[in-house]
Order: C-alpha cells, then sequence, then structure tokens
C-alpha cells in the first residue's frame, strides 16, 4: 500500500491564511478542521484555531499545517510535549506519515518509536481511526496516522 509523506507546518494563528493562500499558488482541495471540531467548547480562547489543516493537490502538492496551541515560542532546538491535553511544540514542522490501515501504520510506529520520547501514543483519535506522535533519537517530531473521510471546511 502506498504511505504519504507530508511537510507539516506549525503555525501560530495563522494556519488557514497559510493554507488558503497555498491553495491560491497550488490549487488543490483544502480540508480545515478547527479546535472546537474536535470537542473544544466553542467560546475557549483558541476554539477557531486550526487542530487540522491539509492541502492537497491533483498535481502531487500535499502541506499540513496546524495552529499550535498557547502563546508562540521560539525555536529553542528540539522542544515537543503534551502539556494539559495539547501538544506544545517549538518546532517550526514535523513530517506526517499517513497509511491506509491501521495494521500499516502500527509497524512504521513500532519501528520508528525504538529509542523515541513518545508525545502522544497512537490510538484511536476525534479524526483518525489511529493517531500517534514521536520524537526519534535523531530529534526529528513524526505524526503518524491512518486516512480518514476528508472532514469539509
Amino acid at each position: 500500500m502506498p504511505i504519504e509523506t507530508t511537510t507539516h507546518l506549525n503555525l501560530h494563528g495563522e494556519a488557514r491564511a497559510a493554507l488558503e493562500f497555498y491553495q491560491s499558488v497550488f490549487g488543490g482541495h483544502l480540508t480545515i478542521a478547527t479546535y472546537r471540531d474536535v470537542g473544544m467548547p466553542a467560546d475557549a480562547p483558541g476554539a477557531e484555531n486550526v487542530v487540522f489543516g491539509s492541502l492537497q493537490s491533483e498535481d502531487g502538492f500535499r502541506i499540513m499545517a496546524y495552529d499550535i496551541p498557547g502563546p508562540a515560542t521560539r525555536a529553542t532546538g528540539g522542544a515537543t510535549r503534551r502539556e494539559n491535553g495539547v501538544t506544545v511544540t517549538d518546532q517550526p514542522f514535523f513530517v506526517s506519515v499517513r497509511g491506509d490501515t491501521l495494521d500499516e501504520v502500527k509497524g512504521y510506529w513500532d519501528a520508528l518509536s525504538a529509542g523515541a520520547s513518545i508525545v502522544e501514543p497512537l490510538a484511536a483519535s476525534a479524526w483518525s481511526p489511529g493517531f500517534g506522535m514521536l520524537t526519534d533519537t535523531f530529534g526529528v517530531t513524526w505524526i503518524l496516522d491512518v486516512a480518514a473521510a476528508d472532514r469539509a471546511e
């Protein structure tokens, strides 16, 4: 089965604007889900920010983006962690790998997780049958997930 490896941008309140800009450049189908869409109370600060955004064109261009929860931070060389139920990072991007089945993704997860720091264990999420995040021994943060039906903007 084919897998997709996609650059995943980590932004501060600009993910929607960035994805819309890239769509104006490359065309393609834009998918956006907000924190509110996945269960955050609508009146909470940041509820309208992007928790999952992707752009995919027929020509093969793919990019993902989300809005990092909390205040903007400067990159300091490698911090990605879970804090109060949200992922906090100073990394400008992650590598995202998407597969078709949980078994397929679990195989990649098991191999990549050797010696890694687990940020979020591979498990079902509000948007995927399997989602996990880890930072490998080289300091690269990976997101692995199982493809799910597209969400409308």
